[in-house]
């Protein structure tokens, strides 16, 4: 052949040095054909009469070389470059043969040198993998692996993964790595690895995806440590008592295991009943004496006092006069007349008592005197007080309408409190208060009937007093005195307690309580500071509280010292706010202290006003929670569904407005709301939906998620944030609904829904949703607002404020209540029991356990014996 001629020739060119063979400086590569495009091969040779192309054995065609010559500038040896093009066709030919290959040979005077082999094949990639992930659920910390086989391809497939769409990087993440066999390997799975996983092969050719595998990671709840066995159910005999334990150690999640076993354990239990002691018969009358008188005795021990019982009343020496020879009667006058002017004497004193006791008493029923407080209104004859109207001419104006019918009124029976209430307090192992005997005893009311007009004007003048709007959901407000009471705006976990004598007394206070919209009150937040709790108002401002209220509110961060800095704010007069307080921190003023529990804070104010809890953020550790629900509609009349899931501050206020909301639009829940903690890692909330039977329902959401910024969830100042998922159901006969959502922060905590229901008449989440006729009162005025009785009350802070012999005193009790944080507050205060009782009240009402307070107060009293003896007349 022509090719064949010319490879015979090899005729030197003129200044080439015949020693030199030649070198290659470009020798072939291997390439693939991709589709029918045909590929190139070159080789550079120095230095070089001839090159040409050889390939599977045979010689390429002159005619198919293409020739360039040149000449090295570092050595002025000439070069040559050939290049020659591969088609599919000529691979195809001998393909299933053997590999089709090509390869240089150049030519110089002093011989040949051949290059290095240079393969050509046709690149493809199959479709269907070898071997796709699988859906798993999977417990948390445990260990996943995704198999992952790629099509068959040429050149081979590189493999990569895909979590939610987004690129899986064992570079960024410690926790994952990919075998040499393509695996996914999880070392510890984590709530945030509940994703779709999609395995991803590639080459020069195609690009194939597997399908995807949903990965749910699931926590099996666990029991936590049992609380302390309950006091026994009796008092005296054989009753039980209990202990109980939550699934929260940890809390299932997706799907995860309920403990089992038995969340409550009881067990039987005996008090030995007290037995009070009784007298012993008299001995026999002595011998009468030398100073004429004669003794018997008698001794406590039949029985003996016993299990706590009542000690024997009445003396244990009775002596009388008596006459006899060893008497002596010399001195028998002079003593009888002393006697008798004894008597006269004491005689007179008790009739200047009554007559002055008699002035003292008519001068207080002449007018009206507040300071004098109704005795049954502190025990049984309490009676509720309307909140009402006062005038037509004054609608605003809220009064105490007081019984003005009698000036006296009778109360048949005991002072003390009943022994058969089901809230009373029982003290096991001594008692605050002796019950009095069976009695009648008569109380007079500070105002006669004759005065009534004149109360209401004497209120209506104050200056303090101001009008309030009435009739808003979000307010509470009522007319209170020196006994006190409390504001509820209800379903809110909003309250403001005001303990007795708080307001002075002869004051008569109208106080109120309002929840604000977060749209209506503009708080400034800076930095990395966010909103922890509602915006809440109570007053009038301005009035004079000789004790603080406590105003109890919900929050939604997860505190720690570490991790927080938080404050409390307050708005002055000209509308700026203001820090009055740093939790954690020695507090500037006594006039503010904030006691911070799990999910509510107890706010000490003397001064009323406009209060709210912020929080700046200390690391990217630091979290709030977020409540997660879900609502759509109860009625479906078209094809087109809608799905919306709120991501809200975990407050009771803010679940209330939206469930009012919902109720409006003519939602209804579909799942049990879920608890998110949101980090401060400037990461978004993505929300997804997945696993919808696909022959019944369709998603309209064009990308694979939604996102809620980061700075609209942080803020706090944006109430109602929620994403739609709008489906749409193929035939108007289906109602079953299955899929799953979930909600996650970006590299942080996660949550997802299990959606099954019938969306035409499925109400099993009904009970969630609070109606509006259980409210319950939102004023509560007087004894009525409190759990512990006022005689029992007043008798626990005399006892407990002075210093005890033994430790027996105020601190003591702030210990056993888990107060001993606070001791420096309480001890600030002239009353440091009473705060204590009404932080107890604030934190307990109206659910609190009485018998627990009972336990610790009694177990003060157990350190010293005569702490709460109490006689008939202090009762």
């Amino acid at each position: 052949t022509g090719a064949q001629q010319s490879a015979t020739v090899a005729n030197p060119v003129s200044g080439v040095s015949p020693d030199l063979l030649p070198h290659f400086q470009l020798e072939p590569e291997d390439v693939y054909i991709v589709k029918n495009k045909a590929v190139s091969l070159a080789c550079r040779a120095t230095p070089a009469t001839q090159i040409y192309f050889k390939c599977n054995g045979e010689w390429v065609h002159q005619g198919d070389h293409v020739t360039q010559h040149g000449t090295d500038r570092g050595t002025g040896l000439p070069v040559m470059e050939v290049r020659i093009e591969v088609t599919r066709q000529q691979v195809e030919k001998i393909f299933g043969l053997e590999e089709y290959w090509c390869q240089c040979v150049a030519w110089s005077s002093s011989g040949t040198t051949k290059s290095q082999k240079a393969f050509v094949r046709i690149a493809y990639l199959r479709k269907n993998f070898e071997q796709e992930p699988t859906a798993r659920e999977v417990s948390i910390e445990q260990g996943i692996v995704l198999p992952c086989r790629p099509p068959e391809g040429i050149p081979p497939a590189e493999v990569e993964w895909l979590r939610n769409e987004e690129l899986v990087d064992p570079a960024l993440d410690a926790n994952v790595y990919v075998t040499p066999e393509h695996s996914l390997v999880l070392r510890q799975a984590r709530l945030a690895d509940t994703a779709n996983y999609t395995c991803v092969a590639k080459n020069i050719v195609a690009r194939r995806r597997s399908a995807s595998a949903a990965i749910t990671v699931y926590v099996n709840g666990g029991w936590s440590t049992w609380t302390q066995w309950s006091g026994c159910s009796t008092s005296c005999g054989r009753g039980w008592q209990k202990r109980s334990r939550t699934c929260t150690n940890p809390t299932p999640l997706n799907g995860g295991a309920f403990c089992e076993g038995q969340n409550v354990q009881k067990t039987a239990c005996t008090t030995l009943c007290p037995v009070d002691g009784a007298w012993s018969e008299w001995s026999k009358w002595s011998v009468c004496g030398a100073e004429c008188t004669h003794w018997r005795s008698r001794e406590c021990s039949e029985p003996a006092p016993r299990n706590g019982g009542q000690e024997c009343r009445g003396p244990e020496l009775d002596t009388r006069n008596c006459t006899s020879e060893l008497c002596s009667h010399a001195a028998a006058g002079a003593e009888d007349v002393a006697l008798y002017v004894g008597l006269v004497a004491v005689a007179v004193c008790l009739v200047l008592l009554l007559l002055v006791g008699v002035l003292v008493y008519c001068r207080k029923k002449g007018g009206l005197d507040a300071d004098v407080a109704d005795s049954s209104i502190l025990t049984a004859g309490f009676q509720p007080v309307s909140i009402k109207p006062s005038k037509a001419d004054n609608p605003g104006l809220l009064t105490i309408q007081p019984d003005l019918s009698t000036a006296t009124m009778t109360y048949q029976g005991s002072l003390c409190p009943r022994q058969d209430g089901p809230a009373k307090l029982q003290l096991p192992n001594g008692h605050l208060l002796s019950p009095l005997g069976a009695g009648r005893h008569t109380l007079h009311h500070s105002s006669p009937a004759a005065e009534g007009a004149d109360f209401v004007a004497r209120l209506s003048t104050q200056s303090y007093f101001r009008s309030l709007p009435r009739g808003t959901t979000n307010m509470a407000y009522g007319t209170f005195n020196f006994l006190g009471g409390r504001l509820m705006i209800p379903n809110t976990g909003i309250s403001l307690l005001i303990p007795p004598d708080a307001i002075p007394r002869g004051k008569i206070y109208e106080v109120y309580l309002t929840l604000h919209k977060q749209e209506e009150v503009r708080l400034p937040l800076a930095g990395c500071q966010t909103l922890l709790s509602p915006i809440v108002s109570c007053g009038p401002p301005g009035v004079l509280l000789t004790r603080p209220a406590i105003l109890a509110m919900g929050h939604c961060v997860e505190a720690s010292a570490e991790n927080w800095s938080i404050r409390l704010k307050k708005q002055s007069c000209e509308g700026t706010w203001e820090d009055v307080l740093q939790l954690g921190a020695e507090p500037c003023t006594e006039l503010y202290y904030c006691q911070l529990e799990a999910q509510a804070c107890y706010v000490f104010t003397e001064q009323l006003g406009r209060f709210a809890l912020v929080g700046e953020s200390l690391s990217m550790a630091a979290s709030k929670r977020l409540k997660l629900v879900l609502f759509a509609p109860a009625a479906c009349p078209s094809l087109e569904y809608n799905i919306r899931v709120y991501c809200l501050s975990d407050t009771q206020d803010v679940l209330k407005e939206v469930i009012q909301l919902e109720k409006q639009l003519g939602g209804q829940l579909i799942g049990a709301p879920r608890v998110l903690h949101f980090k401060d890692s400037y990461h978004n909330l993505r929300l997804s939906i997945h696993d919808m039977p696909s022959s019944l329902w369709k998603s309209k959401l064009l990308a694979s998620y939604q996102e809620i910024p980061f700075y609209h969830i942080w803020s706090g100042l944006q109430p109602f944030l929620h994403c739609t998922f709008t489906l749409e159901r193929l035939s108007p006969s289906t109602c079953e609904l299955a899929c799953k959502i979930w909600v996650w922060q970006v590299e942080g905590d996660g949550q997802s829904f299990t959606v099954n229901f019938n969306i035409a008449k499925d109400t099993r989440f009904s009970d969630w949703l609070v109606p509006d006729s259980e409210v319950g009162a939102p004023a509560l005025v007087g004894p009525s607002a409190f759990k512990i009785p006022f005689l029992i009350r007043q008798k626990i802070i005399s006892s407990l404020d002075p210093p005890g012999t033994r430790g027996a005193d105020w601190r003591t009790l702030a210990q056993k209540l888990n107060l001993e944080s606070h001791l420096s507050f309480f001890a600030s205060k002239p009353s440091p029991t009473a705060m204590i009782l009404n932080l107890w009240e604030a934190r307990h009402f109206p659910n609190g356990n009485l018998s627990q307070l009972a336990a610790a107060v009694a177990e003060v009293g157990k350190q010293d014996g005569a702490l709460f003896a109490v006689s008939e007349a202090e009762c």
